[in-house]
């Protein structure tokens, strides 16, 4: 089987050290892309572990690990309680999560995550899914544009680029990455263009995957499949993802405060390892994909 051109893994052992891996338990990638992640849990694991994963991306199925110990699940993490039961694992020891868009993703001009190329407009992690970057584009109304730019991009233009997007369209449909560059290229400070064209690109990729939801929804589903001590090891790359990983850790909500205990305790599904782990200065210089990389590591406490 030919392997696909994916990134170098971001934080690969301190990600992987964080799991505190038994030779004979079982765990969970649930971003496999590559399988560099899911390799160093193998290369830890003794004969009688087991390691499953999960990728949406049918192009990471060429990826795939000749090892009796390993499982590879096409379909979205956000199913992953469903599935692992499917297959008979009601519980683990260990997840990882690495929600980085792969280098491979980025770096096939076809599926139109990138800048650098002039490609239709795509987006989509799971090819089969309906809504795609061009369809959002062309169909959502002004205010849900807006929305998505402001809530995933955290732009302040989100208005005047919402607008000149839906005056756009009216003309001419929007089809190909570098046709939405030249419509929105008056709105792009001098110096800055490809940086606010990244956050553009950003927002509109989040709402298509419906990435901060299958983020909630994972995160809702950890604390009933994680066994007492099992350990969860995310690695988050914008402030958004991040924010909800590290409030959910310290209260096992996204909003409001956990109930206490008859002792007046506060009662949450996990405890923090350590504190927040970020790529040294030499990760970054050889690999510049890991610069906003942040590693956050909890335990399962009951």
């Amino acid at each position: 089987m030919i392997q696909m051109e994916y990134h170098k893994p971001v934080l690969l052992k301190e990600t992987v050290a964080g799991l505190n891996i038994k030779h004979d338990g079982v765990y969970v990638d649930v971003t496999f892309g590559g399988g560099g992640h899911s390799r160093e849990i193998l290369a830890c694991l003794g004969p009688n572990g087991r390691l499953i994963a999960f990728d949406q991306d049918k192009d990471a199925l060429l990826n795939m690990i000749d090892d009796p110990r390993f499982l590879l699940i096409n379909e979205n993490f956000r199913f992953i309680q469903r599935f692992l039961r499917f297959h008979g694992v009601k519980s683990v020891d260990g997840i990882l999560a690495d929600f980085g868009v792969s280098s491979h993703q980025f770096d096939e001009p076809e599926r139109g995550f990138s800048i650098r190329f002039d490609a239709m407009l795509d987006m989509r992690m799971n090819q089969q899914d309906v809504l795609s970057a061009h369809s959002l584009v062309n169909n959502y109304e002004e205010e849900a544009l807006r929305q998505v730019l402001w809530k995933y991009g955290e732009l302040r233009t989100a208005p005047v680029l919402a607008k000149t997007i839906v005056q756009a369209r009216q003309i001419q449909s929007i089809d190909t990455t570098f046709s939405l560059k030249a419509i929105l290229k008056k709105h792009l400070p001098q110096g800055r263009e490809n940086k606010i064209l990244a956050q553009i690109y950003q927002a509109i990729r989040i709402e298509v995957n419906q990435e901060i939801e299958v983020l909630k929804a994972f995160l809702l589903q950890t604390p009933y499949l994680l066994k007492t001590d099992g350990r969860l090891s995310i690695i988050s790359y914008h402030s958004l993802e991040d924010r909800l990983v590290k409030r959910f850790i310290r209260n096992g909500l996204f909003q409001g405060e956990p109930e206490k205990d008859v002792f007046g305790n506060f009662e949450v599904p996990f405890k923090k390892v350590g504190g927040l782990i970020v790529p040294t200065l030499s990760e970054i210089k050889s690999n510049n994909r890991a610069r906003s990389a942040k590693l956050r590591i909890a335990k399962k406490v009951n």
